[in-house]
């Protein structure tokens, strides 16, 4: 993951003593392992940390707690617009109620009985115009009382019609739709929940929790580091001399401190940047003390090996 890393502070820790660089048939570095670096979901305080730095871990294991009061909240707005989309959708395909018709029929009692009166008094004001009782003024008045009676007489006869013939099929699909959206956001609050919970993506060592109980973590921030696979690697700088001869899939002998034996490595990736800035017009004797990062892949004999030893990789 840190390839891409290259600097005079690569160089440090291997104690360059002099301006004639390294032998170049020996390159140092150190063990090192996978990291898995676990982030923050959200900007949460941390409520629970259950297992310790330093212990093995398998995928799945829960590492951190993220506050999740706020987010059940939203679990459960999401969910109670899920069921009033799933009851709209119910009553638009089960169709009206027989209480519900017989409130529609009523009103159209109602309004069919206020346009009888209307007409009649139509009817009656109509003829006094003739006889000169009323004026014409006053059966102006009559005519828009009935029209406006009509009106509302057709309206109910529509509502009632409308019930009978139950929802039309685009209002339907229209209400599946939402029901589906509203599915979708439900999953969608539930995982943002699951995901306040930091879980191992790997088996491995858990070896760092770089925050507290109790502490407000930023978004994207690591709250968990895993150490990962079954055996370290060598992580080496080859010396500008060697670089030239070496290719991938090549053996290299690693030898530790303290150690007497001598594992037999392959080397599965050498950059092709120097890790000694800035490279660019550089003589002879500058360009002897650039370094080439590469990885050396070790036999399953040295999978006991912690992370961080230095080591002197004898190269061919």
């Amino acid at each position: 993951m840190l390839k891409g890393l290259a600097g005079l502070a690569v160089l440090l820790p291997f104690g360059i003593k002099s301006c004639d660089g390294p032998p170049a048939d020996v390159a140092l570095g150190q063990l090192m392992r996978e990291r898995v670096l676990l982030t923050a979901t959200a900007n949460e305080l941390i409520t629970d940390l259950p297992i310790a730095e330093g212990s093995a871990v398998k995928a799945g294991d829960v590492l951190v707690h993220l506050d999740d009061s706020l987010q059940q909240a939203q679990v459960a707005v999401a969910q109670a617009q899920l069921a009033e989309a799933e009851a709209d959708l119910e009553r638009m395909r089960t169709g009206a109620r027989p209480e519900e018709f017989a409130i529609a029929e009523a009103r159209v009692e109602g309004a069919r009985a206020v346009y009888q009166e209307a007409q009649a008094s139509y009817e009656r004001n109509a003829r006094l115009v003739e006889t000169g009782t009323v004026t014409a003024a006053r059966l102006d008045e009559v005519v828009a009382q009935r029209n406006s009676a009509l009106a509302e007489l057709t309206s109910a006869e529509q509502s009632l019609q409308e019930l009978r013939i139950g929802a039309r099929a685009e209002d339907i699909r229209i209400a599946e739709a939402h029901v589906t959206a509203a599915e979708a956001q439900v999953t969608a609050e539930r995982t943002r929940l699951d995901n306040l919970t930091i879980r191992a993506s790997r088996d491995g060592l858990l070896d760092s929790l770089p925050w507290n109980r109790g502490e407000r973590v930023p978004l994207g921030s690591p709250v968990a580091v895993l150490l990962t696979g079954d055996r370290p690697y060598a992580r080496i700088y080859v010396p500008e001399a060697a670089r030239a001869r070496l290719a991938i899939g090549d053996a290299v002998s690693i030898s530790l401190d303290g150690d007497s034996a001598v594992y037999q490595g392959t080397l599965r990736w050498i950059s092709n940047e120097p890790a000694f800035t800035p490279y660019y017009a550089l003589n002879q004797e500058q360009r002897s003390r650039l370094v080439y990062p590469a990885e050396v892949a070790l036999p399953q004999a040295a999978a006991e090996l912690p992370a961080g030893l230095p080591v002197s990789a004898h190269l061919p």
